[in-house]
């Protein structure tokens, strides 16, 4: 499986952007999905994870309410829609894919990255 992540840019605080990720292959509808993200001298955290069917999110305690995460298996994408943006929103954003199709946190239990995709928010 690859990824593509898209959609990242700048946008001022309380502004609004949202993610793509594209994924080859045909057996994305099977996986598990996640969002990640890294700032600049941070670890790797996490951010929100979708089921197989969409039927289970799951979403970090910091992006919760403002953050809603979304995928279309026909179209092999998934999104994050985000909303209400902070400065500490500020990260390079990462998509994974894990073969297993539930939901989880842990990037070590995720397969397949993509590049990641730059999201600055100014104040």
């Amino acid at each position: 499986v690859q990824l593509q992540a898209s959609g990242g840019g700048l946008v001022q605080a309380g502004g609004s952007l949202r993610l793509s990720c594209a994924a080859s292959g045909r057996t994305f509808s099977r996986y598990g999905m996640g969002w990640f993200r890294q700032a600049p001298g941070e670890e790797r955290e996490f951010v929100a994870a979708i089921s197989w069917n969409g039927g289970n999110t799951y979403y970090a305690d910091s992006v919760k309410g403002r953050f809603t995460i979304s995928r279309d298996n026909a179209e092999n994408t998934v999104y994050l829609q985000m909303t209400s943006l902070k400065p500490e929103d500020t990260a390079v954003y990462y998509c994974a894919a894990d073969r297993s199709p539930l939901t989880t946190p842990h990037s070590e239990e995720y397969d397949y990255w993509g590049q990641g995709t730059q999201v600055t928010v100014s104040s």
